[in-house]
């Protein structure tokens, strides 16, 4: 009950005129960018923590929230009309919503997505608010043994927050970060390290100005190399936006399977929203009586991939909030942002913040009823913002980049960082390279280098206790399983049980 106490309480705080305001601006602002191709949630959220640095941490929060829920939502506008996903997140949505719109019935396909997605993140809120207070509760007993793993853990598993690279793209990238993050001053003695004689690196690299530039001013450059989109404008006369309640009822139980998928998915660290929409969007063709329909304008299909991508986001909230692990690409950004408004995620929130849980899960809840309200009444708007030139967007969203680094700290210097973290970004992205795990590696640095070295002094060098404790023990076999099944054989081999079983099942 204290879970749900917490909820019922966080709705309270919210229901202020200013936070409403807040957060209804926000979501739509979200809706919009995810919607536009190139533009992601992870670069949503981005951007929008350095637009919010001067509120407090409630609002500042809030908005941040609101626009992670909107820009995974948005991205199934121009995954329905132009067959482009806006986020990765609504990559299996094009699979049914562009033949629907096709066939003229786009405004239905919106109105299924908007009420798959709404039903997805609340599913995902329940499991929030039921899972993240004993899951953190139980990482109160870690001390830097353990810290120490659980960033090695998290820099290792964003590795796989992306669905279309090979895992080593990933721990490198995560590596890179860390590498970034030993640049400056270190943590406990002071010490400038690898400043290569610039005294403006003294302090070490700023979160913001490297988030901006990996994740904002990367996101332009290769959202110039992208193709336009064709936009289905045939028009049924029978379309409608708000989708009949038999068709929702009809789907209830893919509905409830997809929020339970999406929510595991998003528990685990690093697979991210599009394996949450995929894994909901097969699971639902398995075992669908019309799976022919399946890719050619299926009702199922659509409302199961948006339930499930939905549902990641609460779910991905849970390690991201509890162990400072992010359960997705936008998840890390997140935690960038919550450190950078004076929240510390990881173990001990439940005890400098025993109601923030309770607060966040009350955040989603708000998001998602302007997102559904939103999504409802301003399909048609939606429409005409996806006409919106790259010659005219792409430019304003460069003029955001540069104003939100400088802003916090009146430096050029930083915005150079930002360019420079740009056009790495953009490099890398053209390898194939994910930009999550680069922040994360840049966020959990930190953590890792004072946590090693606290460790060591607290066992007078002795490396035993990092190995030998409970929790310490578990996450290195944690790593070691992860590095070891992205490994072919090992996955071949670890598989040929489930196979064999599954065969003498069928046989």
């Amino acid at each position: 009950m204290s879970g749900l106490g917490d909820l019922i309480n966080g709705l309270g705080t919210l229901m202020t005129p200013t936070l409403l305001f807040h957060a209804g601006w926000a979501t739509l602002l979200g809706i919009i960018v995810g919607s536009l191709p190139g533009l992601t949630a992870t670069m949503g959220v981005a951007l929008m923590t350095t637009l919010t640095y001067s509120l407090d941490s409630t609002t500042a929060i809030l908005v941040l929230v609101c626009m992670y829920v909107g820009a995974i939502y948005g991205g199934s506008r121009s995954a329905i009309l132009l067959n482009i996903p806006g986020t990765p997140a609504s990559a299996a949505t094009s699979l049914d919503g562009y033949p629907l719109a096709k066939a003229g019935r786009a405004g239905y396909a919106m109105g299924l997505a908007t009420a798959g997605s709404a039903l997805g993140t609340l599913a995902g809120v329940v499991m929030l608010v039921l899972v993240a207070p004993p899951l953190a509760e139980a990482a109160l007993n870690f001390g830097s043994f353990e810290f120490f793993w659980l960033a090695v853990f998290g820099i290792l598993i964003s590795g796989q927050l992306t669905a279309d690279t090979t895992p080593l793209k990933g721990y490198i990238a995560g590596l890179l970060g860390l590498s970034v993050a030993m640049i400056g001053s270190d943590g406990i003695h002071a010490h400038v390290r690898f400043n290569m004689g610039l005294t403006d690196l003294n302090a070490g690299i700023a979160l913001i100005p490297a988030m901006v530039g990996a994740f904002g001013f990367a996101e332009v450059l290769t959202a110039m190399w992208n193709r336009a989109g064709e936009m289905a404008t045939a028009k049924d006369k029978s379309d409608k936006t708000i989708p009949d309640l038999i068709d929702l009822w009809r789907y209830k139980i893919t509905i409830a399977r997809s929020g339970i998928i999406g929510t595991l998915v998003g528990i685990i660290p690093g697979v991210g929203e599009d394996i949450g929409a995929w894994a909901s969007y097969a699971a639902a063709r398995r075992t669908s009586k019309e799976r022919d329909k399946f890719g050619h304008g299926s009702y199922e299909g659509l409302i199961a991939a948006e339930t499930g991508n939905s549902a990641v986001v609460p779910g991905s909230l849970i390690p991201a909030v509890t162990l400072a692990v992010p359960g997705s690409a936008s998840a890390a950004v997140l935690i960038a942002a919550l450190f950078i408004h004076g929240i510390r995620p990881g173990p001990l929130i439940m005890i400098e913040q025993p109601d923030f849980i309770g607060l966040i899960s009350a955040m989603v809840v708000v998001a998602t009823f302007f997102m559904a309200f939103f999504g409802l009444t301003l399909t048609r708007a939606f429409v005409q913002v996806l006409r919106v030139p790259y010659a005219y967007l792409m430019p304003v969203v460069f003029v955001l980049c540069v104003i939100g680094t400088y802003a916090l700290s009146q430096r050029m210097f930083d915005i150079w960082i930002m360019v420079f973290f740009g056009l790495v970004g953009f490099l890398l992205r053209q390898m194939k390279y994910p930009m999550a795990p680069l922040v994360l590696g840049i966020i959990l640095g930190d953590l890792l280098d004072k946590s090693l070295r606290r460790g060591l002094t607290l066992s007078d060098g002795e490396l035993a206790p990092f190995f030998t404790r409970p929790v310490s023990a578990g996450f290195v076999a944690l790593i070691v399983l992860s590095i070891a099944m992205n490994i072919p054989a090992v996955r071949r081999a670890a598989m040929a049980p489930v196979r064999w079983i599954g065969a003498r099942l069928n046989a």
